[in-house]
């Protein structure tokens, strides 16, 4: 996940992907504080439409257009964009043919939400377009009748996109198999390929954040073989929430043992003098008894998502809300993990 080299074979392009509840966009944000640390410049791409990203800066919802959101530790700097179809439709006119004028009366008759509600494998090209745009873009680029022409340093060291769950991933990064029925040669096909370029290239990893739940964990093992069969790299798995055992290990094993000591408990309650010691007991035992269960079912989902042979993260829950402060906590952790 280094983005150390800018013109190796190092990962560029970072797409962030899980089950809705996970808290994909968190991570995703604070991948790009962790990658811009040092001095380097990350873009940070929503192509949700949720404005995911502005709510956990504490910023502004954002336009299409990339803006500086935040700074990262040691002078790095993560920008934004809230990628649009339309509005990638219309800068995809006006680059490739000179007709900003002619889209925009097409979307004001509502043809272009027209288009890509019919083939949302268009919506799909325009939206994946961006970032990969993104990627490869370097400070000397010029266009020529559609064509980058120049060269340079690459203006982001790194694009990190908040993308869709894990159950449409596959098919929104597969954008040549959704554009094949719409247009098999031609400028829309040739942009279709030279995205996938990109996507297939060692230069882009999708990213996977779960749960230590079952169908949030299952989503991410079925995900990761969806992305897999389409020919794409998965990046790390990303292990988000993790909640620390309340109770050592002795404790939690004699409670599935079945021989936790409630007259023990008891004694010491009575000894604390507290009140109603045996009712206080019971109701302490039985939320010990959750918490082990709990405790065994992560532990076996653990299990199973070590067979995934990627490289594995794990960021803890955090307390109510998310904002910058606790953005930058997670970059932190993340670096430490050898991001």
């Amino acid at each position: 996940m280094s983005a150390r080299d800018r013109d190796g074979d190092a990962v560029r392009l970072h797409v962030v992907t899980g089950k809705g509840g996970t808290g994909k966009t968190t991570v995703a944000s604070s991948l790009a504080l962790a990658l811009a640390a040092g001095g380097r410049t990350v873009l940070l791409v929503e192509v949700e439409g949720r404005q995911g990203v502005a709510q956990v800066f504490g910023s502004r919802p954002l336009p299409y257009a990339e803006r500086p959101i935040a700074e990262a530790a040691e002078g790095g700097r993560v920008c934004a964009l809230a990628a649009d179809a339309e509005a990638a439709l219309l800068e995809y006119l006006e680059m490739f043919y000179g007709m900003r004028r002619a889209g925009q009366v097409l979307t004001r008759f509502g043809a272009v939400d027209f288009a890509t509600t019919i083939a949302p494998g268009m919506r799909d090209v325009l939206l994946t377009g961006k970032a990969t745009e993104a990627v490869r873009r370097r400070s000397g680029d010029r266009r020529r009748g559609g064509r980058e022409a120049g060269g340079g340093r690459y203006v982001y060291d790194a694009v990190v996109m908040d993308a869709p769950p894990t159950g449409r991933i596959a098919q929104f990064l597969n954008v040549n198999a959704e554009v094949a029925g719409l247009a098999r040669v031609g400028p829309i096909r040739n942009h279709a390929d030279k995205v996938m370029d990109t996507i297939r290239s060692a230069q882009t990893a999708v990213h996977f954040v779960t749960v230590l739940e079952e169908m949030p964990a299952q989503e991410t093992l079925d995900g990761i073989a969806e992305i897999r069969s389409a020919g794409l790299n998965v990046g790390s798995l990303i292990v988000n929430m993790v909640r620390p055992p309340f109770f050592a290990e002795p404790v939690l094993q004699a409670v599935a043992e079945g021989s936790f000591d409630t007259g023990a408990l008891v004694r010491g309650l009575k000894a604390a003098g507290l009140e109603d010691a045996e009712d206080t007991a019971r109701g302490l035992a039985a939320e010990v008894g959750d918490h082990a269960l709990r405790v065994a079912g992560e532990s076996e989902i653990r299990e199973r998502l070590a067979g995934v042979d990627r490289p594995h993260l794990e960021l803890p829950l955090l307390g109510a809300g998310v904002g910058p402060g606790q953005l930058h906590d997670l970059a932190a952790r993340l670096r430490e993990q050898g991001l």
